[in-house]
């Protein structure tokens, strides 16, 4: 029998053939079909023999196989014993996960199956680093009730590059790494130091991976410069994180083929929405634009059309452009830099949608009632033509404060805002009746000089024009998600589940304290979070309930299967409007153009387990952005407030914990740390539930949402803290009572002061 005649007889046994044969020239078995092999045979098998029983004997496909394997033994399908032998992951016994690394020594495994956290010790992570991803076993419970894990195997090391500054003692030179969940620093033999000196920024790579008996070994790859150069929180960021930033040659190459404009060819089949005035809005300082939006009256209520670049048109899967941009997962945005998804000939040019030039879209064609139910959604490909870029502030200033210079300039285009802005009422009275829940939450900008240094930090206003925009996104977010899931094509949703019971035990009780009470039981609603939002919003603990409402929550995440959004009140949501910046969105594209040529669940380019795959990277990346923005604006902060040694300003105490109170100034919104060994001389006991410190002795209590006087102490930018000190008259030792303070009554207790925590 012929090569050919065996793989032709074996693959129809693969029902996933043909969607790995429109994937690949030569395809192999699937995932699914290889673990329903293993599955079947019941004991571990070694490569050679998994091949004999695929019937696999060319050198090519034996090749992917391999590769197949060890993707599998990556994303914990499966692991690989002592005798080399794939088997399948029992997991009662055994756990695949990801380290979530602590500065103090300890970590912890995420579970890929979303079960609770494992506790590992700081014996078990000298073995690995943070981002690692292991097979473990539950080993013990400790008092506290969490499951313990002994590592069983490393699957996959993510840490090959410690960003830090280069440190030298008695001629051992370490790299004490900028990310402080390494918890660990990297040794440098000195002939690998490649001319860095002690205190320059440093980029290392990693030599050899910590074990048992050594710390991890590395080699000075990069210098990045000294360590309070302008601009260097982003570079250290950008590197600490492992954000590409640079694009492969195999991806420029690829750009370079792209036109510079909309070609001919590329209109046919697709509707022509040129002469409609489409306008996008933006802030001033948006450089690529992703969504155009016109809404039209009706007899019975508007038409709203959301045009969303069509960047699917450009960026094929699996091609250079595509890989490049899922593992980017999103764009970066920095204070002063943005790391963008995709090469800003698509970003800044072709996919952008900017004025008086035409461009590909996906339209997403809403009818919608006066009391702003959607009647019906359609959607389909189009050419547009943006007439006009607007901006938040200019579009406020026309619909809110009448501007007759703005009216004037936008006259043509002034009818369909009004209409826009109308439109919008009725939506956000759908979403008030929804009972989705509205976070006044404020966000900080930084003003630089011309030496880059941080010369003002002010709040962002979000202001009329901003939520026009939001509940245009949301209402063809909701409809994306509608059509996948009519259709039964999971691609990837955006759930945002409710409280966990323990959150929202400790919720309870806190507002009960207050005196308020959460409606809905064990399963409360959006709406039951929105009408304690209402109860309070005109009293002075406002701030502190919000807070603590906020809190209970829990994030939101992709996944393929549909669980809802919580906060937004909708039954189903997804991602369709960015997919510029995010590669879900792109993904969304992707299924609704699939279903729009006649396909379906069954055809579809992606398996439901590369979709879960997708998901999850798409979150990890969603993190990764976060935290590395995080950083660079806590490094720019302490940048800032290092000017202002010995000032005081006012605040509001943002967190209370067992070490301390963290305390937001009113003018700046940034926030430091009045650490208990500050406050008065007295035994502070924590109250996690009520979010307060009170003294033993004193009776004074400090609690979240209180107002406070500080005086910057001290700032540590290489943990980019910032230590305030009690001013005025919140100091200790002045002898006045605080005005903002909690003083209950409580009898004299005759004991020897304890130390402070």
């Amino acid at each position: 029998m012929t090569k050919s005649k065996n793989n032709r007889k074996r693959a129809p046994k693969d029902p996933h053939f043909k969607r790995e044969a429109k994937k690949y020239d030569n395809p192999i078995p699937s995932r699914e079909f290889i673990l329903d092999l293993l599955r079947e045979q019941g004991v571990p098998l070694t490569y050679e023999r998994v091949a004999e029983l695929l019937e696999l004997d060319d050198e090519d496909r034996l090749e992917a196989l391999r590769r197949r394997l060890i993707a599998m033994l990556r994303d914990g399908q499966l692991i690989r014993n002592r005798k080399r032998e794939y088997c399948l992951v029992n997991q009662e016994d055994l756990i695949t996960g990801r380290i979530i690394g602590h500065k103090d020594g300890f970590g912890f495994i995420k579970p890929d199956d979303g079960s609770a956290d494992l506790f590992l010790s700081p014996y078990q992570m000298r073995l690995v680093m943070h981002d690692d991803r292991v097979v473990a076993r539950v080993s013990d419970i400790d008092h506290r009730g969490r499951r313990e894990g002994r590592i069983v195997e490393v699957l996959e090391r993510n840490t090959t590059h410690v960003v830090g500054r280069l440190l030298e003692d008695a001629g051992v030179y370490v790299v004490v790494p900028d990310f402080k969940r390494i918890g660990k620093d990297i040794l440098i033999p000195p002939e690998a130091l490649n001319g860095a000196e002690p205190g320059h920024m440093v980029s290392a790579e990693l030599t050899e991976q910590p074990s048992k008996h050594r710390p991890p070994v590395g080699r000075i790859s990069e210098i990045l410069g000294e360590h309070m150069a302008p601009g260097m929180e982003t570079d250290v960021a950008i590197r600490t994180h492992g954000i590409p930033a640079e694009w492969p040659e195999e991806v420029e190459r690829a750009t370079e083929k792209l036109p510079d404009e909309v070609c001919k060819k590329d209109l046919k089949g697709r509707k022509d929405l040129r002469k409609i005035p489409l306008v996008t809005i933006d802030g001033a300082d948006a450089r690529d634009f992703d969504d155009a939006v016109h809404a039209k009256r009706t007899p019975t209520g508007w038409k709203l059309l959301v045009c969303i670049a069509d960047v699917s048109a450009y960026v094929k899967p699996d091609a250079p452009l595509d890989e490049e941009a899922r593992e980017r997962g999103t764009s970066v945005y920095f204070p002063s830099r943005v790391v963008p998804m995709l090469p800003e000939k698509l970003s800044n040019g072709l996919c952008s949608i900017n004025p008086d030039v035409d461009r590909l879209c996906m339209c997403c064609e809403l009818l919608i009632k006066e009391d702003g139910t959607v009647r019906r959604t359609t959607f389909y490909t189009a050419v547009m033509r943006s007439h006009a870029r607007l901006i938040y502030d200019h579009v406020a200033a026309m619909l809110i404060d009448g501007d007759k210079v703005l009216c004037e300039r936008y006259v043509d285009i002034l009818p369909d805002l009004q209409q826009l802005h109308a439109l919008y009422k009725v939506l956000l009275a759908k979403r008030q009746q929804r009972g989705a829940i509205d976070f006044d939450t404020v966000e900080t900008r930084f003003e630089f000089d011309d030496q880059r240094k941080v010369e003002r930090v002010v709040p962002v206003v979000r202001n009329e024009a901003h939520r026009i925009i939001e509940e245009c996104m949301l209402v063809a977010n909701v409809a994306a998600a509608n059509y996948l899931l009519k259709r039964k094509l999971p691609v990837v949703f955006r759930n945002h589940e409710g409280p966990k019971p323990e959150k929202l035990e400790a919720l309870r009780t806190f507002l009960s304290e207050l005196g308020i009470n959460l409606d809905g039981g064990e399963k409360p609603q959006a709406s039951d979070y929105a009408a304690v939002l209402e109860q309070v919003k005109d009293r002075p603990d406002h701030d502190l309930i919000q807070t603590v409402l906020l809190r209970s929550m829990s994030q939101a995440v992709y996944g393929t299967q549909n669980l809802g959004h919580f906060g937004l009140a909708f039954p189903a949501y997804t991602h369709f409007t960015s997919p510029i910046r995010r590669y879900p969105d792109l993904m969304v594209h992707r299924g609704i153009k699939h279903l729009l040529n006649g396909g379906n669940a069954d055809d579809f380019d992606y398996s439901p387990s590369e979709l879960a795959l997708i998901a999850e990277h798409s979150s990890a990346t969603e993190r990764r952005a976060d935290d590395a923005t995080r950083d660079v604006s806590d490094w720019l902060k302490c940048e800032f407030m290092q000017d202002h040694l010995g000032e005081e300003f006012g605040g509001v105490i943002s967190s209370v914990t067992s070490f301390g109170l963290f305390v937001r100034l009113d003018e700046l919104n940034l926030e430091g740390l009045v650490h208990i060994t500050a406050l008065d001389n007295d035994y502070f006991h924590f109250d996690p539930v009520h979010h307060r410190l009170t003294g033993e002795r004193s009776g004074l209590a400090y609690q979240l949402g209180d107002t406070i006087r500080v005086r910057v102490a001290a700032v540590n930018l290489d943990d980019r803290k910032i230590d305030f000190a009690l001013a005025g008259s919140d100091a200790a030792g002045d002898g006045e009572p605080r005005p903002e303070a909690v003083k209950k009554k409580r009898k004299p207790r005759r004991r020897k002061p304890r130390k402070r925590d």
